[in-house]
């Protein structure tokens, strides 16, 4: 009821009543559970429906979270307090690789002193896991270094040889062995697997003490799925959309301060034709003119769209209202909002179905910057005039970046070099991410070229800019994804597709379902698979949509992997045990068996697969991961019984690991993990 001192506090006192808080809200959910289980007559029959909270019971169970989230930052700060020093996160902890590198660094450093610090330690999984688990590939780069000093060693294995001598005792490796020229392929000790399978479960930050450290703190914009307003979102917006969803979550996860920004195309020329069009439409003009009149925006946009084409006088009418528009005058504002409005609605619709957060600021954000970055670029003699022009030549490309038309109009050159110097110097951004079709690729080279030739980039600080490009989505014919009817295929058409497939799907197979479950289920799996379609194959290439392949239940699919998380989960049940009550009884994992020591190996190169997806922006690696993840736990529970065997308890705490990694795999994908179905 008081405000407790920290200084009070011991460390412990917190983290006893966060436990305690902890234990409640397990007990709540297992109560939550079994009132769901019980509402939807659950039987022995029927052990693999789905049974999810509803939303007041999410909105309940988030509410619990918030508070034990903030019970943990007390337990920091009172350490902190306690100990005299600043509060600070929880360091995160090392991967298995890293741990690795540092135990080779060491053993280099001692076996040739001559090299000091300068040299990278090279490890990697094993292309062949029946030689190892971890490769060390140092030797041969290592021996060209070394040629010439005074009793080098005569060849590469000789080289390998010596590091092996001089590794220090550890109880991360339990076995050496060298192979060809001096690869050094490490096998990791089971114990050492097993503590770090039980450390992570028991960890209060779980899977969040695995996520990568070096991303943590930095302030990224990432600039994703930008939509034109007036204009339906299609499914060329699908991919830039997911891909930019996956790769702000992913860095969210290791602890980025992340600024999702839809450059929407709110301003231009196409809002002079349609403002043109609906101040025609009404004998009382644009004063007149209501949001019924912007209703139906595809409607709006091809017929002021025919009229542009056809009818010259309206052209030239429709470039007066341009300028009327840009000159602020007050109905053409009004008439700018009311589209505007519109389409941000519909947007809005799609972004909910796809569970997609993201902050609007279209080109008419940056519109009051652009004058002033077009004199600044000519003052400083970065731009110059040519065939009257505001131009800017950069060395990567022969046609120049154009920033100002000649007839003093704007264009797409002009808004993203006021973006990006906005982005780098009032954001203070530490990374900008732009995730766009590979048509734009050279825009934005040249974007870039010129934005480092103006000196946007600071030299006090490192700022890292990435185009991150995409592939076409193909019909299964091959040739660019279209409706019947030629037309660029409607996302939201595309979604309510994939729901139904799926609404049909389980219905077949579960009669009995309520219509919520249904529901809830039916999106989940729909808008899941279309998702991982997009994301599986690596983000450059063309793929081809099938709704019969993403919604196949075999094979690498989404509907795949979330039958085989709610198979997991099925263990629990069929047990009768609850992971947490193990963990709390002091229960630890215990790998024995290989293929249990081949799942954990999997389990815990998780941060490992988060890393490659950040450095080469590419989610193909989680989904890798993912599904190889599946299959691993396919072969443990293939060759290892869990439920009734001597090693019930340390099986089930290990297929739990597994769960919990699987559903922080679907939540960077943005998909809802099912637990039953």
């Amino acid at each position: 009821r008081s405000s407790p001192n920290l200084n009070d506090l011991k460390p412990t006192h917190m983290l006893t009543l966060k436990l305690g808080v902890r234990g409640w809200l397990l007990r709540t959910r297992r109560c939550t559970a079994a009132l769901h289980t019980h509402h939807s007559h659950f039987s022995q029959h029927s052990r693999a429906t789905t049974v999810l909270p509803g939303p007041s019971t999410s909105r309940s169970m988030s509410t619990i979270s918030e508070a034990v989230s903030k019970l943990d930052k007390m337990v920091v700060s009172a350490a902190a307090a306690n100990s005299g020093g600043a509060a600070a996160p929880s360091a995160a902890q090392q991967t298995v690789r890293e741990e690795l590198q540092a135990l080779f660094r060491s053993a280099i450093s001692a076996a040739f002193p001559s090299l000091g610090t300068d040299f990278d330690v090279l490890v990697a999984p094993c292309n062949n896991p029946t030689n190892g688990d971890y490769q060390c590939n140092n030797a041969m780069p290592l021996f060209g270094r070394l040629k010439g000093v005074e009793g080098a060693p005569k060849n590469p294995r000789a080289v390998a040889e010596a590091i092996v001598a001089n590794l220090p005792e550890n109880a991360v490796i339990d076995e050496i062995s060298l192979a060809g020229p001096g690869f050094i392929n490490i096998k990791l000790d089971t114990k050492y697997l097993s503590d770090r399978m039980t450390g992570m479960l028991v960890s209060p930050g779980g899977l969040g003490a695995w996520a990568p450290s070096q991303f943590r703190g930095k302030k990224v914009v990432v600039d994703f799925s930008s939509p034109n307003v007036a204009k339906e979102m299609h499914v060329g917006h699908l991919r830039s959309t997911i891909i930019g969803d996956t790769i702000s979550k992913t860095l969210e996860f290791c602890g980025a301060d992340v600024l999702r920004l839809n450059h929407i195309g709110d301003w231009g020329t196409q809002f002079g034709m349609l403002i043109q069009f609906i101040s025609e439409k009404r004998p009382e003009g644009l004063n007149a003119a209501s949001d019924e009149d912007v209703s139906d925006l595809q409607v709006l946009y091809r017929a002021a769209k025919q009229r542009f084409d056809e009818d010259e006088e309206f052209k030239t009418r429709s470039r007066e209202a341009v300028k009327e528009l840009q000159s602020g005058k007050e109905e053409y504002v009004q008439a700018w909002k009311r589209i505007c409005d519109a389409s941000r609605r519909e947007f809005e619709k799609i972004y909910t179905r796809l569970g997609v957060d993201i902050q609007e600021r279209g080109e008419s954000f940056y519109n009051p910057f652009l004058g002033e970055v077009v004199d600044d670029l000519l003052d400083r003699n970065i731009a110059e005039i040519s065939e009257g022009a505001v131009c800017v030549f950069v060395e990567c490309q022969k046609i120049p970046l154009i920033v100002r038309k000649s007839d003093g109009g704007y264009g797409y050159a002009s808004t993203d070099m006021a973006a990006l110097r906005h982005r780098i110097n009032e954001e203070q951004a530490d990374w900008i991410i732009y995730v766009t079709d590979s048509g734009q690729s050279v825009h934005f080279q040249m974007v870039f070229e010129a934005a480092q030739k103006a000196g946007y980039l600071p030299e006090d600080r490192k700022v890292r800019i990435d185009h991150v490009p995409f592939g076409l989505v193909l019909g299964e014919d091959g040739k660019k994804f279209r409706s019947r009817s030629g037309d660029v295929v409607r996302l939201v058409e595309l979604l309510d597709e994939a729901k139904e497939r799926c609404t049909t799907t389980i219905k077949e197979r579960r009669p009995d379902i309520s219509d919520e479950e249904l529901d809830n289920s039916s999106s989940v799996m729909g808008y899941g698979a279309v998702k991982y379609a997009d994301l599986k194959g690596h983000r450059t290439t063309n793929y081809r949509f099938s709704f019969d392949d993403m919604l196949s239940l075999q094979g690498n699919t989404a509907v795949y992997l979330l039958y085989a998380h709610a198979r997991i989960n099925s263990i629990f049940t069929k047990s009768g045990k609850d992971p947490q009550d193990l963990l709390a009884q002091g229960k630890q994992v215990s790998i024995e068996h290989k293929a249990e020591a081949a799942l954990a190996r999997h389990i815990a190169r998780f941060p490992e697969a988060v890393e490659a997806c950040l450095h080469e922006l590419a989610p193909n690696r989680i989904t890798d991961y993912l599904y190889d993840l599946s299959g691993f736990f396919n072969q443990f529970y293939t060759e290892c019984k869990v439920v009734g065997s001597a090693e019930e308890d340390s099986r089930l705490l290990l297929a739990f690991a597994a769960a919990l990694v699987m559903r922080q795999c679907f939540s960077l994908l943005g998909i809802t993990p099912l637990f039953r179905i």
